[in-house]
């Protein structure tokens, strides 16, 4: 496991983490036995990176982690989804209290790193951090950082001195941040965190037409933004392109490795991203993903060639969307 500076907090944090969204919410079943199994793999393998939101359902989960291994490692977690999109709903009181309860259910003193869960731009101003920096002074965070759907927004949120990282989405299928926001976030020396790194399962290589998902699954009712942004199911690609780009990678994947792997692997061939969160709900996709780190780094061509895919399939659809 390789393991970067996340941002100026002094960490140094596994390049491959663990996401958490899939075990508590919106991907279909999941059993509470699989997800602690996959979390104490995740550890066993060198992950110390962890990312839930106060709204998955995983934060339980972690906290039980966290109570029942001695290994250390760090837990990211998110608020204000319950309030979004009403930036008048970040008032003290309200982000006092998303605070307080991911502290009781994470069973910690401290969070280690909060970040404010895709709010409106608006958001993002000096009396919001404001608040972050009195919750930090209070001993209730130690860091906090954003996740955003946008650019634009993650921009504006780097403009403030204390914001340590950014988490968005980024992968073979969402390639903009590679020349609008990697240049910003290396000068101001910001973590980054990859999430959706596989588009929802679609760079994994394992879907085809007749795929079907669950009913309580997002990739079923979500594809076009039903219940929340459309670019985080499927990184908002439509689904029959996206099929058409996979069968155009697969020829690259490197010998003994799944396209999962090489799609993780082309994510960390940007040393401006500090990890990336592949969901896991089972201990073997833990280890299939953990492997990624493993593998030496992609050739030029075939960096060049994942372009000219992503050019020629992608681009037209959600480049300059997100």
């Amino acid at each position: 496991m390789e393991y970067r500076e996340f941002g100026r907090t002094g960490w140094k944090v596994s390049t491959i983490g663990t996401g958490t969204w899939a075990m508590g919410s919106l991907w279909g079943v999941v059993k509470e036995d699989d997800s602690l199994a996959a979390l104490n793999r995740a550890l066993d393998l060198g992950v110390n990176f962890f990312d839930t939101a106060d709204v998955y359902g995983s934060e339980p989960l972690l906290g039980k982690l966290r109570k029942s291994r001695r290994e250390p490692f760090y837990i990211a977690t998110k608020m204000g989804m319950q309030v979004n999109p009403d930036p008048g709903g970040y008032t003290r009181r309200n982000m006092t209290a998303f605070v307080e309860r991911s502290l009781r259910l994470l069973q910690v003193d401290t969070i280690d790193l909060i970040q404010l869960h895709c709010p409106p731009i608006s958001v993002y101003n000096s009396d919001t951090f404001r608040i972050l920096d009195d919750l930090v002074a209070q001993g209730k965070i130690r860091y906090y950082g954003v996740s955003v759907e946008r650019i634009v927004e993650a921009k504006k949120a780097i403009e403030f001195s204390e914001v340590q990282s950014v988490q968005m989405i980024f992968n073979i299928f969402r390639q903009r941040p590679i020349e609008d926001f990697f240049p910003q976030a290396r000068q101001r020396k910001i973590g980054i965190i990859a999430r959706v790194p596989l588009a929802s399962g679609l760079l994994s290589g394992k879907m085809t037409p007749s795929t079907t998902f669950a009913r309580d699954d997002h990739r079923s009712f979500n594809r076009q933004g039903a219940a929340f942004d459309k670019g985080e199911t499927f990184s908002g690609v439509d689904y029959e392109t996206g099929l058409l780009a996979v069968e155009e990678l697969r020829p690259l994947i490197p010998p003994g490795a799944t396209m999962a792997q090489m799609a993780l692997r082309w994510i960390l061939m940007f040393p401006e991203v500090t990890c990336a969160i592949p969901g896991a709900k089972r201990p073997l996709q833990v280890e299939d993903n953990v492997q990624a780190a493993d593998l030496p780094p992609l050739s030029e061509a075939s960096m060049q060639k994942i372009r000219e895919i992503y050019d020629q399939y992608i681009r037209p659809q959600v480049h300059q969307l997100w």
